[in-house]
């Protein structure tokens, strides 16, 4: 009975993974693009009708999305950290994946012999922690894109400036030249400039969902050029000089802390190392810590404060520029 629990428990978890992770349906898509046919060449107006009506829902969320909503604490904050990675991540996907995790490892630790408590909270930790951390690691990384290529965004809306274009022609511009994620952002403010809203109330929406400083900066250039007048062709040509300043401090202080990162990361490596080894060498005496329960107590707390040191030591490291 046991083992048809478990095999049951893991069958549910892959079929929660699949749904998470599954593409939209064929004939919808088939659907939506015969509907987007017919409102593009169709003198019906109706057709016009819908097809205004769904580009103005088309960002809404879907029922599952909905219903994840009211099971999480903070659905509004979670729902921009999934905006922010330029991914199709929904709610629903990303609790479904949570909750697939947790059951995986809940599984396997029963299997292993471990109690019910300790093996809920193995897969609740690793269930909650893993898909945050990969999140985070994805919103990281197109940051650190969008820093690398916004100066050289710059630099074309200073050459368009220039030679006698409007800002909003300028960010067009940029939005059909610059590669994502830059070209994306910018295609969104421009397009959010067409249906009527103003320049401020886009770039306030665009620096909001990016959230970093460099964008900041530039929103806060153009209010101020646009309440004091001025030259924003030098304006902005200084800010692009600014911010690629403060690109190179970023690199000369990840250089200056690499040494102590080294460090980090052996000591943090070293415990594993060595508990592989041992394990090659002597397999059952090992085993003991997947068996005595007192054992997995005590490696889970060895992980956690090994967590906490490696969070500190991280903090110390960190500069802001």
């Amino acid at each position: 009975m046991q083992w048809i629990v478990v095999v049951a428990g893991m069958i549910l978890s892959l079929i929660m993974l699949g749904v998470a992770f599954s593409g939209p349906s064929f004939a919808k898509a088939q659907s939506r693009r015969i509907d987007g046919v017919k409102a593009r060449h169709g003198d019906m107006p109706s057709y016009t009708v819908e097809s205004q009506m769904r580009k103005i829902t088309a960002n809404r969320g879907s029922r599952a999305d909905g219903i994840a909503s009211k099971y999480i604490p903070n659905p509004a904050l979670l729902a921009k950290r999934l905006q922010q990675t330029g991914k199709n991540w929904s709610l629903a996907k990303y609790v479904m994946t949570c909750v697939g995790i947790m059951l995986v490892i809940t599984l396997l630790a029963l299997i292993k012999g471990a109690p019910i408590i300790l093996g809920l909270l193995a897969g609740s930790a690793i269930g909650l922690l893993v898909p945050h951390l990969i999140v985070g690691s994805q919103i990281k990384k197109r940051i650190n894109n969008f820093n690398a290529k916004f100066p050289d965004a710059i630099e074309l809306m200073v050459r368009g400036l220039r030679s006698g274009l409007p800002i909003s022609e300028t960010l067009g511009i940029v939005a059909s030249e610059v590669p994502d994620p830059v070209g994306s952002e910018f295609r969104g403010v421009a397009d959010r400039i067409k249906i009527g809203k103003t320049m401020e109330m886009a770039l306030e929406e665009a620096a909001d969902r990016i959230g970093t400083a460099e964008f900041q900066f530039f929103c806060i250039t153009l209010a101020i050029q646009r309440e004091t007048g001025g030259n924003l062709a030098e304006t902005l040509s200084n800010l692009a000089d600014v911010l690629r300043k403060r690109a190179q401090m970023k690199l000369k202080i990840r250089a200056m802390s690499s040494e102590s990162k080294a460090s980090a990361y052996i000591i943090g490596v070293l415990p594993f190392g060595v508990f592989g080894m041992i394990m090659y060498v002597n397999p059952p005496y090992m085993m003991h810590f997947f068996e005595d329960q007192r054992l997995m107590v005590a490696g889970l707390g060895g992980m956690v404060w090994m967590g906490i040191g490696a969070f500190i030591m991280s903090k110390m490291i960190s500069f802001e520029i």
